[in-house]
């Protein structure tokens, strides 16, 4: 087995996903887990394994030393939104790396891509070099086209014509990673809340359904954090909430165990459509 690799892992599917593909790719996976965050799985899949708080980063650094880690790659879900609790730094116990990082390097600003920009420096600095988190996965990115069994209906298409434009101007601000859109009017738009509070959202505000879920990430997006993913969950969410297509940029999203995502969408009568750099057409 070739030099250990890390994950640095939050909660959800995709650091289990990426470390099976490390494993198979021959590396001794070592997996660092965020407390109250990460699963069980996780750690139970690893070769070697620890636990880590959230916000302690100088925790990651000595768990990847003791581990003779110098690859990482940063992945799995962590609530935002409780980031922005009252006296939310007194709770999650931060260190002084991450005191460091969150009133010196980031005094001006304060969003996610900016603090994942300065983990990744701060990591860099202590030569631990964070990776591409898709490096591994390469086989459950979106490809360009539709990966359904049906096609999306022509009046979804227009749908999805219409708010890709606008999806990519709302990631190019980091608004968010996602839009929902029917006959051409924007239903919801994601903000801090996740993609699955957005579906549910859009099924309030839209109950007759038919609606389409458009995500993917910005031009210069950091593809070594916080890749945008779509599910099992999502489709099971979006078959209950009458979203009929999804639309996400080939290359740039994830679909957590691809073929199984496909099957699900498949099943529940909801098409998938990778859309490529130069935008969606209709045929």
């Amino acid at each position: 087995m070739s030099e250990p690799i890390g994950i640095i892992a939050g909660g959800g599917q995709l650091p289990m996903l990426i470390a099976r593909g490390m494993r198979k790719a021959g590396r001794e996976v070592c997996v660092i887990g965020l407390r109250g965050h990460c699963s069980e799985a996780i750690l139970e899949e690893a070769d070697r394994s620890t636990t880590a708080g959230a916000l302690r980063i100088g925790g990651w650094i000595r768990a990847c030393r003791r581990f003779d880690v110098r690859e990482a790659v940063l992945v799995g879900k962590v609530d935002k939104a409780g980031m922005h609790a009252p006296f939310r730094l007194l709770s999650n116990l931060p260190d002084l790396a991450t005191i460091n990082i969150w009133y010196r390097r980031l005094r001006d600003d304060r969003r996610s891509a900016p603090l994942l920009r300065a983990v990744a420096d701060a990591l860099s600095e202590k030569g631990i070099s964070l990776i591409d988190s898709t490096t591994y996965i390469k086989e459950h990115l979106a490809e360009e086209g539709v990966m359904t069994d049906a096609r999306p209906a022509s009046h979804l298409m227009q749908d999805v014509a219409f708010g890709w434009g606008i999806l990519r101007q709302t990631v190019e601000l980091e608004i968010g990673q996602a839009i929902s859109v029917r006959e051409r009017d924007v239903i919801g738009v994601e903000a801090i809340e996740g993609t699955d509070r957005l579906i549910q959202r859009s099924h309030e505000l839209c109950p007759r359904g038919n609606w389409t879920l458009l995500k993917t990430a910005s031009s210069n997006h950091d593809m070594r954090t916080d890749v945008p993913t779509i599910g099992l969950q999502t489709i099971e969410r979006m078959k209950a909430c009458g979203g009929r297509c999804i639309a996400v940029g080939a290359g740039r999203v994830i679909l957590l165990d691809r073929p199984k995502v496909i099957e699900a969408a498949n099943r529940a009568g909801i098409t998938i459509v990778g859309i490529g750099a130069d935008g969606p057409g209709i045929d």
